[in-house]
């Protein structure tokens, strides 16, 4: 990794924005000299401990007022700059010695959904029919799109039109157990990882040596509360072994759930007066990876391209009926796959 921007993690280096996470604090640094993950505050280019007030980032965002209630609170414990925690977070130069980021949340639920885009769509149905075989796939991949084009764009998951779009799909030979939650009315809802499992910023993610087709996936990731208000959001890396889930769909758990296979973070940038839901609406996603042999790649998704909204989402995960006292994190896919290599 020849080279790392911290300036564009987080804007200004949290001079803007209400900023919450956790750090992995040494005892000489921690409150009461006690080691271990603490809930922290960036603000003004630095990490302040929170530990005093909040227990968990759960516990934080299931208070009444988070934002006005950090507003409030002052001479904090300083653990150190902003831009020193989030080079120590990087794995290749980490010091246990000094604090350094760890994923922001903590013992919410991880969940996921799938088949949100019409880009994500087509490439469930692609991974199906092609079983798993990366060559196979490019090939499928060029038919459905001369057959489809962006007609799925213009249809309204659950809407009238998805009948009639799902005949003809099925007369293509194109049908897929995905065109029902990716055109349905119930969207596609998933644990992706187990509570206090994800890795943070900086830190090595974890593939099956047995997958050899395999990608990440870059999402934003919606913070919930308990009572199902989307409380801020930060990005994630929905890490994906293809040839796995391409096999068969009742594989997704090993091809979704593996050590290290969820990051989340740096930081949750919670709403504010100038950071809202709409902001999160409006936003791109964008990859770029570099190979030791020098190889690169890149790709990018709009978030007005979703075809469902968050909100539908969020109140697909929780209900009266399904439950989360803890409060959850929501993985939005954007399936950005579609890259432009060199």
């Amino acid at each position: 990794m020849k080279y790392i921007d911290l300036n564009h993690l987080i804007p200004q280096l949290a001079e803007k924005g209400t900023w919450i996470g956790r750090c992995m604090v040494p005892s000489k640094k921690a409150h009461k000299g006690v080691a271990g993950p603490h809930v922290v505050l960036a603000r003004k280019g630095k990490i302040y401990d929170l530990s005093a007030y909040y227990n968990s980032t759960s516990e934080l965002l299931n208070s009444k007022d988070p934002v006005t209630s950090l507003k409030a609170l002052k001479d904090l414990p300083k653990l150190g700059n902003l831009t020193d925690v989030l080079k120590n977070s990087l794995y290749f130069n980490q010091n246990p010695n000094l604090p350094y980021l760890i994923s922001p949340n903590d013992i919410q639920a991880i969940k996921a959904c799938g088949v949100t885009f019409v880009k994500s769509l087509l490439e469930r149905v692609i991974e199906e029919q092609a079983k798993g075989d990366a060559s196979a796939a490019k090939e499928i991949r060029k038919t459905i799109s001369a057959s489809l084009g962006k007609d799925l764009s213009k249809v309204v998951p659950g809407s009238p039109q998805t009948k009639k779009l799902k005949k003809e799909l099925q007369k293509k030979g194109l049908w897929s157990q995905y065109l029902e939650v990716g055109i349905g009315k119930d969207a596609e809802i998933f644990t992706k990882a187990q509570p206090l499992s994800a890795v943070g910023f900086g830190a090595e993610i974890g593939v099956l040596k047995s997958s050899k087709w395999n990608n990440p996936e870059p999402e934003i990731v919606l913070a919930v509360s308990s009572s199902g208000k989307i409380m801020g959001a930060t990005l994630g890396n929905d890490v994906n072994l293809r040839d796995y889930e391409g096999r068969s769909a009742l594989l997704l758990g090993e091809a979704k759930d593996q050590n290290g296979s969820c990051a989340i973070g740096p930081m949750f940038r919670l709403f504010d007066e100038k950071f809202t839901l709409d902001d999160v609406k409006k936003c791109d996603v964008q990859l770029f990876l570099e190979g030791k042999d020098g190889f690169t790649t890149s790709g990018s998704n709009n978030m007005t391209e979703i075809s469902r909204t968050p909100e539908n989402l969020v109140a697909q995960v929780i209900s009266e009926n399904h439950q989360y006292p803890d409060g959850f994190v929501l993985f939005f896919r954007h399936h950005v796959r579609t890259y432009k290599g060199s």
